[in-house]
């Protein structure tokens, strides 16, 4: 069964060819949109043939599924300070770098744009937040076993509610969130797990 465009992992030259070929499809989006990413014009900026672009990813929206898998694998790993509230806020501010940097912040701007109405690229994204969200839980779970947080606070939930806000700043005013934005989402987040918003509900043992 041959794999989908976009989805082999080569190394050699061939590696050499993707890293340039991606970097080139992210300065796209991040200068110009989705609507405006265009196979051949990113074979030009990356300086390989057009053929190759078209027979490795065949599509645009493969093209930004690889490009989203290639960003979550080269993320940076998680903090991990023995405290959560301080690990959360690493989170928070790791986000907020993201989103404030010229390129980063546009490129995420058309991305999340983008998926709004293409399936695939939605997708994408998911599995991008999929795997950023999984390397970051550990942090709830480790701040549960040290008596920090409720028994059954979901760790999945209390990442997003870090990073929620600052995105969500991002796409409604255009403006990129700042370090302080960044910590006050990381202490919300904790303060509402340490309050059980985001522990399972505990239920009661009937007598029998």
């Amino acid at each position: 069964m041959s794999a989908e465009p976009g989805t082999v992992r080569p190394g050699g030259r061939t590696a050499r060819v993707r890293t340039a070929v991606l970097r080139a499809a992210g300065d796209v989006l991040a200068e110009q949109g989705f609507d405006r990413l265009d196979l051949a014009e990113v074979a030009r900026r990356a300086e390989v043939g057009k053929t190759t672009v078209y027979r490795r990813w065949g599509t645009v929206t493969a093209l930004v599924a690889d490009l989203l898998a290639d960003m979550a694998e080269q993320s940076l790993p998680r903090t991990r300070t023995g405290a959560v509230r301080d690990d959360l806020r690493a989170n928070a501010l790791l986000v907020q770098r993201t989103l404030a940097d010229p390129r980063q912040g546009a490129l995420f701007r058309a991305v999340i744009a983008a998926a709004a109405c293409d399936p695939r690229t939605a997708e994408a994204l998911r599995h991008f937040y999929a795997v950023r969200i999984a390397e970051w839980a550990p942090c709830v779970s480790e701040g549960v076993a040290r008596g920090e947080l409720p028994v059954g606070t979901d760790p999945a939930t209390v990442v997003r509610a870090v990073s929620a806000p600052l995105y969500y700043g991002l796409l409604t005013t255009g403006t990129a969130p700042d370090p302080a934005a960044a910590e006050r989402a990381a202490d919300a987040a904790v303060a509402a797990a340490q309050a059980g918003v985001y522990a399972a509900p505990v239920t009661p043992v009937t007598p029998t």
